[in-house]
């Protein structure tokens, strides 16, 4: 596979990550990045050495934290996110987070074995906001394919 597929996703905390109101998103977070990191397809997840993102800021706002995964196809993350455990977390996402009037989530392909930067995921969503779904950054809800790969297919000449 020349291509995997990269995703962040953003969010800004109603209350600090140590206050009551967010406990149970806390609580969650180990089993739930568990079962992304034990989902077919999942290849990498951004971590520090407690396990989880928690610790990194994105957008310069202190408030926002920042998810940021890589998978080996977008059926893949699609299935870990709508399909186990994960959607039922999501659903309570009001309760931890604002409602974001901007794009929180952007997609996009990375060379199969390229690990992607807080910075460089930062600036995919601030292309999407600007420039909206392209090849460069895009959705679910508007999906580009991965790129092709120059060079493998064979042409036959008459």
């Amino acid at each position: 596979m020349a291509h995997h597929l990269a995703q962040v996703n953003v969010a800004r905390m109603v209350a600090p990550l140590d206050s009551p109101q967010l406990a149970d998103f806390v609580a969650a977070l180990e089993p739930i990045n568990a079962l992304g990191d034990g989902s077919p397809g999942f290849v990498w997840r951004l971590q520090t050495d407690d396990g989880d993102a928690t610790a990194y800021r994105v957008l310069g706002d202190d408030s926002m934290i920042v998810n940021l995964t890589v998978w080996e196809s977008i059926e893949a993350l699609s299935e870990f996110a709508y399909r186990t455990e994960h959607k039922d977390f999501m659903r309570r996402r009001r309760e931890w987070f604002e409602k974001m009037a901007e794009a929180y989530l952007a997609l996009w392909w990375v060379p199969a074995g390229h690990v992607p930067t807080v910075e460089e995921a930062e600036a995919r969503l601030l292309y999407l906001r600007e420039h909206g779904p392209t090849a460069h950054a895009f959705t679910f809800r508007e999906p580009f394919p991965a790129p092709l790969e120059v060079g493998k297919a064979e042409i036959e000449v008459r």
